[in-house]
């Protein structure tokens, strides 16, 4: 197997649990966006997909689940449903592209099993890339209308807005990642090809065109008729 080939594969499942990681993360983190106000300097808001956040001056959180499913906000609504696949659909690719590997067994030249190896990691890669742009959809939505708000001029300046925050940057960190991972991955199983583990096969050598290898049984013959007919030449010579 080439190195190079083994290489791409490790760094694409590599690229794919740091990717899920962060993924998980900016789901289950609380500081999609932020809020603070001059009014209440001591304080600051946070707003998640699960539940909203009061931070306190000294470090006190205080968390509050929201109340009720139907009347949350649309793009909310969008962001738990596509994290939530982004995050199943991660894990997925993560547990096809770990056995697809060819570092995993060793090369026994069935090119049944390499062809297995290479459509679940190919499989791996796709989903790694749904995976990828399932998770900079909500992300992406979300900042957008961000700052549409925040430069909104019906809204008067004394009013507060909500502004990027930590989980945000998290989730275009997990996008990339899962991109480059299915990048990596798909790479791979076009590196590949299913005669890997020829060499493993002893060749045998064919028979050049035009010419039949003789057996050996023939050969023996063949050399003693062959004696036969110098020895008699050379009696016939000598009468």
């Amino acid at each position: 197997m080439d190195q190079s080939v083994c290489l791409l594969e490790l760094l694409g499942v590599l690229f794919s649990a740091g990717a899920w990681l962060c993924s998980l993360a900016t789901t289950m983190m609380t500081n999609w966006l932020t809020l603070s106000t001059d009014l209440l300097p001591t304080e600051s808001y946070e707003l998640g997909l699960w539940e909203t956040c009061v931070v306190q001056e000294m470090g006190a959180l205080e968390c509050r689940p929201y109340d009720s499913l139907l009347g949350l906000p649309p793009d909310i609504k969008l962001a738990r449903i596509l994290m939530c696949t982004t995050v199943a659909t991660g894990l997925l690719a993560s547990l096809l592209a770990v056995p697809g590997l060819y570092v995993v067994n060793s090369c026994d030249g069935r090119l049944e099993d390499l062809r297995v190896k290479r459509v679940m990691k190919m499989a791996g890669g796709m989903l790694c890339v749904a995976a990828g742009v399932m998770g900079l959809v909500p992300v992406s939505y979300i900042a957008h209308l961000t700052v549409l708000r925040f430069f909104d001029e019906s809204v008067p300046s004394v009013v507060p807005r909500w502004e990027f925050g930590d989980a945000l940057f998290c989730g275009w960190t997990a996008g990339f990642l899962h991109l480059v991972a299915g990048s990596l991955l798909l790479a791979s199983c076009l590196c590949v090809q299913d005669d890997r583990c020829t060499h493993l096969s002893i060749p045998i050598p064919l028979a050049p065109k035009g010419h039949l290898p003789i057996p050996l049984a023939s050969k023996g013959r063949s050399s003693s008729t062959s004696r036969s007919r110098s020895r008699s030449r050379s009696r016939a010579e000598y009468v």
